[in-house]
């Protein structure tokens, strides 16, 4: 298998193969280990599989084996049942267990506020949950119902979760986002000192036209802005990164510069480099 797995990728990086094909090949004979099926496109939700694999391993990076993952807009529940496809995978790679919590209204997206919103694309009842339809396919999700202005605040206390080690934010409105942010207002070791992200609706097309002065962009931006202590950074190692995949511009990295492990080190011990 190894060697199988080499000769692709070989072969992809001399452009004799290409990466639609090598993916097909990756995906039929299921080999590489689950980073590189990610960054190989072969999965389904390779973002969702990226947030929360690298959370895990900065759990056990810091000696920590549960964490907890949000999803924020769950719609019909197929992120939900991503997230626990994942879980296992990530759970088999990184010995780290992963609980599950989602918010929602059930009843689909609220009242648009202002332009903020999107109204001219965005109209309340989209999304809209059949709860007894997903609920019997759940293996171990949890969702907490109700406007997440109403809901967040009262979420660690009501739940006693691990540590939040990644979020996944699909509200779609500015105002929704935003109230879902005052989670991230809560003592900073109720977090993993930095968190993986995923925001769905940053990046659209030509009839969405995202803009930083509008939805999740705009949220994000005001939450840097009003605080000092936490903030929101793209992760730019992903941007940097030779072969491109769409969602590396949606990832963004929550620090908490407070946190008590923050300054854990967690690096190589030896990085001496000889002459």
């Amino acid at each position: 298998m190894n060697a199988r797995l080499t000769s692709i990728i070989q072969n992809i990086a001399s452009g004799s193969l290409s990466r639609q094909v090598a993916r097909k090949i990756v995906k039929t004979l299921n080999i590489g280990d689950l980073d590189y099926k990610i960054h190989a496109g072969v999965l389904d939700r390779p973002h969702y599989a990226y947030v929360m694999l690298n959370g895990a391993r900065l759990a056990r990076a810091l000696g920590l084996m549960r964490i907890s993952a949000l999803e924020f807009g769950c719609a019909g529940g197929k992120g939900l049942l991503a997230l626990e496809r994942i879980a296992k995978m990530v759970k088999q790679e990184t010995g780290v267990d992963v609980d599950i919590y989602g918010f929602d209204t059930g009843k689909g997206l609220p009242d648009p506020v202002d332009y903020r919103d999107l109204k001219y694309h965005w109209k309340s009842g989209f999304f809209a949950m059949d709860e007894q339809k997903l609920s019997p396919n759940l293996e171990k999700s949890k969702i907490v119902f109700g406007n997440v202005k109403d809901t967040v605040g009262t979420f660690f206390e009501e739940y006693k979760p691990a540590p939040v080690a990644c979020i996944f934010h699909d509200l779609d409105f500015y105002s929704s986002t935003i109230d879902s942010f005052k989670i991230l207002d809560a003592n900073p070791d109720r977090f993993l000192p930095r968190v993986f992200n995923y925001f769905d609706d940053i990046i659209g097309g030509d009839l969405e036209l995202y803009c930083d002065w509008t939805g999740e962009r705009l949220a994000i931006n005001e939450f840097n802005d009003s605080h000092s202590d936490r903030k929101f950074s793209p992760a730019y190692h992903l941007l940097a990164s030779r072969e491109q995949n769409r969602w590396y511009h949606q990832i963004r990295i929550l620090h908490f510069f407070a946190h008590t492990g923050y300054d854990t080190f967690i690096s190589k011990e030896d990085q001496q480099i000889p002459i």
